[in-house]
């Protein structure tokens, strides 16, 4: 576990995540970062499962409609 400490930035306040942090979220600058509340405070993540149901139904449309995109795609 490490400290964070805020700091301002512009008019705003944040943190600046460790280099080994930003590693094992496999992110870099200019990606998103979801928080979600935990029982124990908030969690950060890359992971937002509200884009992954949305990809999950964009995938079972496109697989349903394959012809149709094939087609719109002349």
């Amino acid at each position: 576990m490490s400290a964070l400490k805020i700091t301002q930035i512009g008019n705003s306040l944040g943190v600046i995540l460790p280099k080994e942090v930003l590693a094992r979220l496999k992110v870099e600058k200019g990606d998103l970062l979801y928080l979600s509340e935990a029982v124990n405070g908030v969690l950060i993540s890359p992971y937002s499962p509200e884009f992954e149901q949305q990809m999950d139904a964009a995938r079972s449309i496109m697989k349903k409609r394959r012809a149709v995109l094939r087609e719109l795609a002349k």
